[in-house]
């Protein structure tokens, strides 16, 4: 088997309420960061149609007084005062009309570079959110997870957080989030923020190196897998369940274990 790394210690004094409110807390701050970028954007979207729009009308007129150029050229003779101070009042409001267009196409720009901005700022916090409270859900569920299958009939006596695989060349072959084992079985179970059909796929996939790696070092046990999601719909939590996981999710203070559809899948 891997040899599994050591689960950190975090500070003490802090009980799951203290941490809960203050990862909702980072939640609802990542919310209104993503808010203001949707409204960003609305705004970029009203102006370009704007925008459009003028441009449009500047086209329609530029044909317009070109018709009317042509047609004060046949009609030279006829043309009076009046017709070419009206051309040339044309021709003034088609360049006032390119003007304001290029000034509202520069603050269109400089809008969508700051929205830009708020983008990559709200994708780089949102990434530093879901890495952090990734992490702190894994420890907090990991040291309950052995008593809870106990509860279910499971009686893993071993648990390890971070486990690490390798071939003989030390390169890192799959990691599992926390591993539950006896004798007989073996738990994969992968800890995630927001669970997804990519990661259950993912998670098989692993399951099946597992078994793969432990068939190539005589390792004959029963190997089990089960997903842990604080967020995940009623799709991903069906799709689960009919891969034969387990899915853990968070109830109150605890967290609940739903068994897979059926028998659970052994590889």
């Amino acid at each position: 088997m891997g040899k599994a790394q050591a689960q950190p210690v975090y500070p003490r004094g802090l009980d799951f309420e203290q941490v809960w409110a203050a990862l909702m807390e980072t939640d609802r701050i990542v919310k209104e960061s993503a808010q203001e970028v949707r409204e960003a954007q609305k705004q970029t979207a009203r102006r370009q149609e704007e925008i459009d729009r003028i441009l449009k009308e500047t086209a329609r007129r530029q044909e317009e007084t070109a018709l009317q150029m042509k047609e004060t050229a046949r009609r030279q003779e006829e043309t009076t005062d009046r017709q070419m101070k009206e051309v040339a009042r044309r021709q003034e409001e088609t360049d006032r009309i390119l003007k304001e267009t290029a000034r509202r196409q520069e603050e269109t720009a400089r809008r969508q570079e700051e929205t830009d901005r708020q983008m990559k700022e709200y994708n780089k916090r949102f990434s530093e959110f879901t890495n952090r409270f990734g992490e702190v859900v894994e420890y907090m569920i990991a040291p309950n997870l052995r008593e809870k299958f106990w509860e279910i009939g499971l009686k893993f006596h071993q648990a390890n957080t971070n486990a690490a695989f390798s071939d003989d060349t030390k390169v890192i072959l799959f990691e599992v989030d926390v591993l539950l084992q006896n004798g007989d079985k073996a738990m994969l179970v992968e800890v995630k923020t927001k669970l997804t059909t990519e990661d259950v796929k993912e998670h098989v996939k692993r399951l099946e190196k597992m078994r793969a790696y432990a068939d190539l070092h005589g390792d004959k046990r029963v190997f089990l897998g089960a997903v842990a999601g604080v967020v995940m719909t009623a799709n991903v939590k069906k799709y689960a369940l009919g891969q034969g996981f387990y899915v853990i999710e968070p109830s109150g203070e605890t967290f609940n274990i739903t068994p897979p559809n059926g028998q659970p899948k052994e590889w």
